[in-house]
């Protein structure tokens, strides 16, 4: 029976680039690996015929031989990869190569089943008031999490038994399938990959080993917290397996909008409306804060709409005892209903105005009469 041509094999055009071939390698194998198709002959046949094919053409002499000559003379009848340090799928071989491939999942796996894994991270979210985001607040919470079953320590076999070694694999915890030139690594089915089997089950976990239990906590929420922000509590997780650690609780933060403040970074703004009069002569204007309750600050004479003051000290805590500051944009409310005589004195008023009382206007209009001058 003739051999497919290995650029057929990958789906490529002969003569294809080194990292082409690369690239299609990697992601037929992922689609036809073994422990992603457990059973499945023709997978692991076409798993077979793809790595084949890349081994030879991903070397460069041996690509430039097959292209020359095909098949003939390839000496890939009875092909054996320990002549390239292959071997099969054991520690060190190809299944380490898949490894620094794909990451984890792939030749090497069922040799970390034995190995402590660090419990599931958690994650939750709340919902503050925008003051308390600003100055922090202390929270119960009551967290659903998987803890150590303490009837069998995490066994998941009943309390005074022990697990027994895997009559299958050993204690392997895998076993190995050849095929011709080819070994083939896969999780044992009668372990789950573990070694070990239970005897007799855990009857308050049911043989997980784990506990589904509400645990209460008490988190403290920073001062200065903005929202979508995060607080991780180290260890507030699921219980690690097989003596790893235990899987932090993240808590997502979500900040309701205030009825008038506005945060920016450590800054707060607030908008103030005040009088025609006071823009025009000054004086004083009490504002609302959030630290004290209320400051009063000067509004000097000649002030214009949208100018922005700055209160120190009055915004969002950070980097320890700093705070930002309160940024307050004033907005000048026009007089509305007037009566005659209220009309009558503004427009006497109007009429005393030169333009050094209004530099803005005549200086626009003095913009205007230049450009069209020119």
């Amino acid at each position: 029976m003739s051999k497919k041509d290995y650029y057929e094999v990958l789906g490529l055009a002969k003569g294809a680039a080194p990292d082409e071939i690369k690239k299609t390698f990697r992601r037929l194998a992922r689609k036809y690996h073994p422990d992603v198709n457990p059973g499945n002959k023709e997978a692991e046949e076409k798993f077979k015929e793809i790595n084949e094919a890349y081994e030879i053409l991903s070397d460069p002499k041996k690509k430039e031989q097959y292209d020359r000559f095909g098949h003939v003379g390839d000496g890939m009848n009875g092909f054996d990869f320990s002549n390239f340090g292959f071997g099969g799928f054991e520690e060190g071989g190809l299944g380490d190569i898949f490894d620094a491939f794909f990451g984890d999942g792939f030749g090497s796996s069922s040799r970390r089943r034995n190995s402590a894994v660090r419990g599931r991270d958690i994650r939750t979210e709340i919902v503050l008031d925008f003051e308390e985001a600003i100055f922090g607040k202390e929270i119960n919470l009551t967290i659903p999490k998987d803890s150590h079953c303490a009837s069998c320590k995490g066994t998941g076999a009943k309390d005074g038994t022990k697990l027994k070694v895997c009559p299958q694999c050993n204690g392997k915890g895998k076993v190995m399938r050849s095929q011709g030139f080819f070994s083939v690594s896969t999780p044992c089915q009668t372990c789950g990959g573990q070694g070990k089997i239970i005897e007799e089950v855990c009857k308050e976990c049911k043989g997980r080993g784990a506990i589904e239990k509400k645990e209460k906590l008490k988190v403290r929420i920073p001062a200065g917290i903005d929202n979508g922000q995060k607080v991780r509590v180290k260890n507030g997780g699921d219980d690690g397996i097989n003596g790893g650690p235990a899987g932090d609780l993240i808590i997502f933060v979500r900040v309701k909008d205030h009825p008038f403040f506005q945060r920016n970074g450590s800054d707060i703004y607030v908008d103030i409306p005040i009088k025609f009069t006071t823009a025009v002569l000054g004086g004083k204007i009490k504002v609302p804060v959030l630290k004290n309750g209320e400051v009063n600050m000067t509004i000097p004479e000649g002030t214009q709409p949208g100018r922005i003051f700055r209160i120190k000290g009055e915004g969002v805590p950070y980097s320890g005892s700093s705070r930002g500051d309160m940024m307050v944009r004033v907005d000048i409310e026009i007089p509305v209903g007037l009566n005659k005589e209220q009309k009558k004195l503004l427009s006497e008023f109007e009429n005393t105005l030169t333009e050094k009382n209004q530099p803005g206007m005549q200086g626009f209009f003095q913009k205007v009469k230049n450009f069209f001058k020119s």
